[in-house]
């Protein structure tokens, strides 16, 4: 084991190569990484368990950095760990790195999670913790293992940080060890001037343990963190008194430790001495980029540990799949993210029911068959439908987590941050339930889970104005246009980064759910208050053709050489269904198109397309969002029927009424595109 001067020597080494990145790079944020060093250090150098050889191991230890801008203290530890080279932390900040600005999340070098929106990296360490409670109550304690968070000033301060106090405390994660870089430093101000709350006496209140230490004290970190896995049933906050920027200063050799201008900046622009700051640290300005031999004899002594430690847990690991054949095929299955066989054909549905309904009716059969599935809901389980999931299985409790339900209390979005977290961890199928309306205060997390390719199921309810009597506060409109960007943005491995369906009944929810768990990306299900009759068939089974619905558009209503197309999602294909009646008494050809899924739509050929919405025909849509969020699809808003104000207080029906959402409505403006 390493003495305390080689991992004070390691630690520096980790000032030194975190400054070096951000005056390469001539941008970054130099001052908390050097601040924080001594904590990561003790913790990858003596007490973070993970398999060197298999970064992948599920059963590690897991680290979760949430002030993404110290990405610099995080690659150059895990470089002394051996998972980057020199050359990748020269190339910080460059294009086509594997060191970018801000961490994105990268299993095989060691980084947990992509952050950088402060207050989301800590609570996706909650939701990781709450997936290895839930798989330990299956398979046993062999596997447990802990998840490290670190936090700063700033993530504090975000008001995410209040769902993940309470809720680590409620359910009394002990498994979780939070380390808060407390600096007294932000990126314009000192935290004095903006924040004078007692953090420790906080997490009391919310049932955690808290240390508080001198952050830049090797034997209190260590102390510390070995107090913190003693065995509790509270989850500890380790509260370290750090220095912004330490080891810095100037060309006189003059301290510019706690300065605010370290935060943002190179160590040159901020005032300190660059090349003096580094001599100070040990190292040499003119070659910086160098592992000292403390620290590759720390880092190959704990490799070493490491590596004998994976024998032990393979070796139990090994005893306990021998012991339990069966219990080990379900784990294999969950690790691997194979899905039992649902069959879909045999789902008892009744017609003319609002898609929540159906909805409920689906989870409901995953509540008994999909035992990998953890779903979420923010107080509204019995509105948005989980409940459904809910009756067959129960919630989350302190020291029971042999349920699949997490009551997340009115928090959506802490609760999304969550189940980011859970995905990241592996094993389970995470989905999470509020009204639409409130997808507003998700949408951060949702483009994080887009952009780190999560699969993550979100339950939007409540989808229109027809939430009725609720008002306006309660009615999205422009929520669908919002959430179906995100179809058009591509991510990294270049496909849409989410899949955003809005079903038009209940076979069309059936399909739509049938897609989200099949898929490996992030997906959203936009689903009704109200009950929505039943579209027509085309041929045997209405719920054949719904699953058509994974080809993102396909036709309910059809007649030769259609001379119109009407084109729509959820409850408005009802209302086009409606209309194309009326036109079809007047002898004109009408089509109608469903289109669940405009990204789904645009990923077919070519040929699909034009053979669904045809582009010489007129086209017509309906929405009761912003006329926008047809317009790919229509080509013109003029062609389209939708909101562009906000909703009012009253029944559905009435709405419908004064918002023109009515068969009438569909025939008399086709009739005027038609010149009739």
């Amino acid at each position: 084991m390493a003495n305390d001067i080689q991992l004070a020597k390691a630690a520096n080494n980790i000032r030194i190569l975190a400054a070096s990145m951000v005056e390469k790079a001539k941008s970054g944020h130099p001052g908390g990484a050097m601040g924080g060093a001594d904590f990561v250090n003790v913790l990858f150098a003596e007490f973070l368990r993970y398999d060197p050889d298999n970064m992948l191991y599920p059963y590690r230890d897991r680290f979760f950095l949430d002030p993404g801008h110290m990405s610099p203290m995080l690659y150059s530890v895990l470089a002394l760990a051996g998972h980057y080279s020199m050359e990748d932390l020269q190339q910080f900040r460059q294009w086509g790195s594997v060191t970018p600005g801000h961490p994105e999340v990268d299993f095989l070098r060691g980084v947990e999670n992509t952050s950088g929106p402060l207050g989301q990296g800590h609570a996706m360490g909650l939701g990781a913790a709450i997936a290895e409670r839930f798989m330990v109550a299956r398979f046993g304690e062999w596997m447990a293992h802990k998840t490290y968070i670190y936090i700063s000033d700033g993530a504090v301060q975000e008001e995410v940080s209040q769902g993940v106090g309470r809720i680590a405390g409620n359910l009394g994660l002990s498994n979780i060890i939070m380390y808060y870089d407390s600096n007294n430093i932000q990126l314009s101000t000192k935290v004095d001037e903006v924040d004078t709350e007692d953090v420790a006496m906080k997490y009391r209140a919310w049932g955690w343990n808290v240390l508080e230490i001198d952050g830049t004290s090797i034997p209190e970190i260590r102390a510390a963190l070995k107090k913190a896995n003693e065995p509790t049933d509270k989850p500890t906050i380790i509260i370290g008194k750090t220095v912004m920027g330490r080891g810095a200063v100037t060309a006189e050799g003059e301290s510019f430790e706690h300065k605010v201008s370290t935060h943002g900046q190179p160590l040159s622009a901020a005032g300190a001495d660059y090349a003096a700051t580094i001599a100070n640290l040990g190292g040499d300005a003119e070659n910086p980029f160098t592992i000292f031999n403390e620290s590759k004899a720390v880092y190959e002594d704990r490799a070493i540990m490491l590596r004998a430690e994976m024998v032990e847990r393979k070796k139990i690991e090994a005893e306990w799949r021998a012991a339990n054949p069966a219990l080990a095929r379900k784990l294999d299955m969950f690790l691997n993210g194979k899905l039992p066989q649902i069959d879909y054909r045999s789902i008892e549905m009744k017609p003319d029911q609002a898609t929540r309904a159906a909805s409920a009716t689906v989870l409901g059969v995953y509540g008994e068959k999909v035992e990998n599935m953890i779903v979420a809901s923010a107080d509204l389980s019995n509105s948005d439908k989980t409940d459904g999931f809910l009756k067959k299985t129960k919630a989350f409790t302190k020291g029971d987590f042999s349920g699949k339900f997490f009551q997340a209390g009115v928090s959506e979005f802490t609760m999304a941050c969550i189940m980011n977290g859970m995905a990241l961890h592996g094993g389970v199928i995470p989905a999470c339930g509020t009204f639409f309306v409130f997808s507003d205060y998700m949408k951060p997390v949702v483009r994080l889970s887009a952009l780190m390719r999560l699969h993550v199921i979100y339950i939007w309810t409540h989808d229109s104005f027809r939430v009725g009597e609720d008002g306006p506060t309660h009615q999205p409109v422009e929520q669908e246009a919002q959430i179906r960007l995100m179809e058009h943005l591509h991510n990294h491995s270049g496909e849409r980064s989410m899949v955003v369906l809005r079903p038009a009944d209940a076979e069309d929810t059936i399909a739509a759910w049938k897609i989200a768990l099949e898929e490996q990306r992030p997906v959203a299900l936009i689903l009704s208050r109200q009950n929505i009759k039943n579209l027509p068939t085309l041929s045997a089974s209405r719920r054949d053709e719904a699953m058509q619905s994974q080809k993102g558009a396909y036709i309910v209503v059809d007649s030769a050489k259609p001379k119109v197309v009407l084109v729509a999602s959820g409850s408005e294909v009802a209302t086009l269904v409606e209309g194309a009646e009326l036109l079809k008494k007047e002898g004109i050809n009408v089509r109608v198109v469903d289109v669940p899924s405009e990204g789904l739509f645009r990923d077919q050929p070519k040929s699909y397309q034009e053979a669904v919405i045809p582009s010489d025909a007129i086209r017509y849509g309906m929405t009761s969002g912003l006329p926008v969020t047809l317009l790919g699809l229509v080509g013109s808003l003029e062609n389209i029927h939708g909101l562009d104000h906000f909703g009012h207080s009253a029944p559905y029906k009435v709405l419908d009424k004064q918002f023109g959402y009515n068969g009438e409505t569909v025939y008399n403006e086709v009739m005027k595109l038609l010149g009739k």
